[in-house]
């Protein structure tokens, strides 16, 4: 083969391997909770530590961390529920966790779930009536100001990527 043939192959062979990497997400549950999400664990009855886009949520024991998790940004998509056609095909948001779901306000729509997502959040991934839902998370990673995560749909192996155009610092 001559040489530019083995580029072009190792370079296709590379960009494969990149885009078929297992994904790093967790399973689990979301309920939901509404107002009042004040006061909160994290931030007591600071508002401005809220995201603008109102994708909040209250973290379970799982994922506490002894209050770690307070500011940490998951994307959340739904993966199944009891229901039928409570997903909504390929959505995943930004989730900021601003409280503890043991200790909330508010109480989650069901209990035990690994995220309980706002009634806004939960909307922007599955139907609202639905009490919880199925869920893969992953903690965001930065890249710049962008979060760029790949995840891959085990049950029938979809790639998709979803790229946050939002700027981090915005959220």
């Amino acid at each position: 083969m001559p040489e530019s043939k083995h580029s072009s192959l190792f370079l296709f062979l590379l960009l494969v391997a990149q885009f078929l990497n297992p994904s790093n997400a967790d399973v689990g549950t979301a309920a939901h909770y509404t107002q009042p999400y004040i006061p909160t664990a994290c931030y007591g009855r600071d508002v401005s530590a809220f995201p603008a886009s109102n994708l909040l949520g209250a973290a379970s024991d799982d994922i506490w961390d002894n209050g770690a998790a307070c500011g940490r940004q998951y994307l959340v998509r739904c993966v199944s529920s009891s229901g039928p056609r409570a997903c909504i095909p390929g959505k995943t948001i930004l989730v900021k966790i601003v409280d503890r779901a043991q200790t909330s306000v508010s109480r989650p729509s069901r209990p035990g779930a690994t995220i309980v997502l706002s009634t806004f959040a939960f909307s922007q991934i599955a139907n609202p009536s639905a009490s919880s839902i199925n869920i893969e998370f992953e903690q965001n990673k930065t890249v710049g100001t962008h979060a760029i995560i790949h995840f891959v749909n085990k049950n029938n192996i979809d790639l998709w990527m979803v790229e946050i155009i939002e700027a981090i610092s915005k959220v």
